[in-house]
């Protein structure tokens, strides 16, 4: 399952596996939308910058499955922000990501990148009666701030909504395409970019860093974490300041025509709208269905809910492409932008784009390089990575301590002695085996693959997906294959493999 993004660009991206050792001034590790733009930047400065990028091409995580909205109104964000920031904080945090429309726009013309790019209005609306308040507030908190902002009713949306906060001079495009133009253009610029090398580890070597891989290693004098989520837990310990959400997303064709503009609205169940090209013909692009990543989720196809949605607003729809992502969210949901810790200088970080990250990618490259160069950058202390400041959003750090606890407890707690059998083709359970929990499942053929069911990056029980086939980290997000492969950080290694027939050997 892979986004109308990802599919419209298979297999165009051939860069080498690293395989000896390098020196470098800069290795930016990830090649998603902060990985790319930050080494675009660099790059375009003459500082001598590596890429590289753990999957076998780029851009295909995260920022391949995005929606690919540019926009600076990121859901109903800026009253909450002077309620609890105050104004000039508030006015940074809009002035910076406007900026950010800007500047993807002025990369795109600057180096001709064909990637659908369209001016779009934005739309953030409410369908409900008790919502529109929060959509009046938010229009005068952008008017405030002074940002362009209109209160409407009427929409080009298929159904009513009760008003909505438009924001012109939005826009849209293909983010993978875009991601292929600045990597065509890093290597232009003397760049080098290597895929299927995962940094395994970051060790000192007096004032530079050598990032370890399976093969060779990098010596950098800095280093630019790009990697979603930071795989080193300490120190930075952004695992206490984090989650991760899942998102669902489908490609359709309506077999009608579509509406000009991109949708969002207000309160949950959140579904979010834009058009989308597709073999030549206008497409519709619908995201939501979200939920915490490794929470038990009751409906156990989350398409199914987007897939009702769309065939209530469009019945002769067909569904073309399936697709789900998860994004990085921060307790007080602005970004964590700058240095990774301070005892590791010349680290830097970019994360918890709270699903916004195509500006948000863009304001965290250009802080990031000004760092760099020695640069002072206006917005850099509103995105502080390292802030301790208390918690604004008290009750999601209860919620994020109390399921971390549980996943830890239920590890040391007996899990009920089941069956192999009793476990359905094509499904999992964790069961306990003479002691040993042990995470087990039957493909459709009946074939059995077993693994510790623990979490490798902190040891968190890992719950199973039995829509993607994965086992899912409730506590930080990371994801595996059913045979044991990492596949989502923060984990960067898979899990233990186990041998039932060793586990019924042992006495009790």
């Amino acid at each position: 399952m892979e986004s109308l993004w990802i599919e419209n660009t298979k297999n165009s991206t051939k860069f080498p596996k690293l395989e000896k050792d390098i020196e470098t001034e800069v290795c930016v590790i990830g090649a998603g939308l902060f990985g790319l733009t930050t080494s675009y930047y660099l790059s375009k400065n003459n500082i001598k910058v590596v890429v590289v990028e753990a999957e076998k091409e780029i851009g295909i995580k995260a920022s391949g499955n995005t929606t690919g909205k540019i926009t600076s109104q990121h859901g109903i964000f800026y009253d909450h922000l002077i309620q609890d920031y105050g104004e000039k904080f508030a006015q940074k945090y809009l002035e910076a990501n406007e900026k950010a429309i800007t500047n993807i726009k002025n990369i795109i013309d600057e180096n001709n990148i064909e990637c659908d790019f369209s001016w779009q209005d934005n739309y953030v609306y409410a369908i409900k009666q008790d919502e529109v308040e929060k959509i009046k507030n938010e229009v005068k908190a952008v008017k405030k701030l002074g940002g362009e902002a209109e209160l409407v009713t009427k929409t080009e949306l298929p159904f009513t909504v009760q008003a909505a906060i438009k924001r012109p001079k939005q826009a849209q495009f293909d983010a993978r395409k875009y991601m292929l133009g600045l990597a065509n253009k890093i290597i232009n610029q003397d760049g080098k970019i290597y895929t299927d090398t995962r940094v395994q580890d970051i060790a000192k070597n007096g004032k530079e860093y050598v990032l370890i891989t399976k093969d060779a290693n990098i010596k950098a004098k800095k280093v630019v974490m790009a990697t979603h989520y930071p795989f080193i837990s300490a120190p930075g310990f952004y695992f206490l300041k984090m989650y991760q959400s899942t998102s669902y997303g489908l490609a359709v064709d309506t077999k009608t025509d579509l509406f000009e503009g991109m949708y969002i609205n207000v309160e949950p169940p959140i579904y979010s709208f834009r058009t989308a090209t597709h073999n030549g013909k206008k497409v519709l692009v619908v995201v939501g269905a979200d939920h915490k990543t490794g929470e038990t989720i009751e409906n156990d196809n989350n398409y199914a809910i987007l897939e009702k949605k769309v065939k209530e607003l469009y019945p002769q729809s067909e569904i073309l492409f399936r697709w789900n992502t998860e994004d990085c969210i921060g307790l007080d949901k602005i970004p964590y932008i700058g240095e990774f810790s301070s005892i590791m200088p010349n680290v830097y970080v970019g994360t918890g784009f709270k699903k916004w990250g195509i500006t948000s990618s863009n304001v965290a490259a250009n802080i990031v390089v000004d760092k760099i160069l020695g640069k002072t950058n206006k917005y850099a202390n509103i995105f502080n990575s390292k802030r301790l400041k208390p918690i604004k959003n008290r009750w999601e750090m209860q919620n994020m301590l109390k399921q971390t606890v549980l996943s830890f407890a239920l590890e040391k707690s007996e899990i009920p002695i089941g069956s192999i059998e009793q476990i359905q083709n094509d499904n999992a359970a964790i069961i306990n085996i003479n002691g040993t929990n042990v995470g087990i499942y039957k493909d459709t053929s009946g074939n059995i693959f077993s693994v510790k069911p623990v979490c490798s990056h902190l040891g968190c029980t890992l719950t199973w997906n039995n829509l993607d086939k994965t086992w899912d980290c409730p506590c930080h997000g990371s994801r595996f294959d059913y045979m044991g492969n990492n596949i989502s950080n923060p984990a960067n290694k898979g899990l233990e493999l186990v041998n039932i027939e060793d586990l019924k050997q042992v006495k009790k």
